[in-house]
């Protein structure tokens, strides 16, 4: 059960140039600046693929790690490899995300943790995380096909030629705007031709 697109074997960390949307989405091909800003700005915004800015909606986090935990038994740095890799690079994480759910796993009765050799503890689903996600088993599925889909977009042609043209206009923007700080009559013309711009992409994607 993963994410990956059946139809693109390649991980979209290597499709689009990013390391996972947690820590800033370098890629699209976009300048690392204007790319931070991009994923600052999502987690701003409400109904998108992420629910809001987030990876994983409201009680999602448990479930996958569940479902990882119910594959075989994995340290926490393991389970957060293996969300990037199921999310074909597009997220990672953070250890302050994975372990508190972890530790609310084991209050709950789902998961069991025991140290290993090395003293790393090492996380095992339970009897009773297993019925919880037997229960919640369709959950489980629309998570993972909902990230599949969005997998499938991100990294389709038509994002590809779209974030292109985004790079360029960006990179046009600020190229010839450092150059002409002092020239407010083409920074309010460049202004102007954005706020156009804008308009033109709410007309089409509203369809007036």
């Amino acid at each position: 059960m993963g994410f990956r697109n059946k139809g693109d074997p390649m991980r979209f960390s290597e499709r689009c140039g990013t390391r996972g949307a947690g820590r800033g989405w370098r890629g699209f091909g976009v300048d690392p600046d204007v790319s931070g800003f991009i994923w600052k700005m999502a987690g701003h915004l409400r109904g998108g693929p992420f629910r809001g800015g987030r990876f994983f909606g409201h009680g999602d986090l448990k479930l996958v790690i569940l479902s990882l935990l119910e594959e075989r038994p994995r340290h926490g740095y393991d389970i957060i490899k293996a969300i990037e890799e199921k999310s074909g690079g597009m997220y990672q994480p953070s250890a302050g995300t994975i372990y508190p759910t972890l530790t609310l796993l084991e209050e709950m009765g789902f998961a069991h943790a025991t140290p290993d050799d090395g003293g790393k503890r090492v996380y095992e689903i339970t009897d009773a995380g297993r019925q919880h996600l037997a229960e919640h088993r369709t959950t489980v599925d629309d998570i993972f096909s909902r990230i599949a889909r969005t997998g499938a977009g991100l990294t389709s042609d038509a994002m590809q030629e779209m974030n292109r043209a985004f790079r360029h206009a960006a990179r046009a923007t600020y190229t010839h705007a450092t150059h002409k700080l002092d020239d407010h009559e083409f920074l309010r013309g460049v202004a102007k031709v954005l706020d156009e711009a804008t308009a033109a992409i709410e007309s089409l994607a509203t369809g007036k």
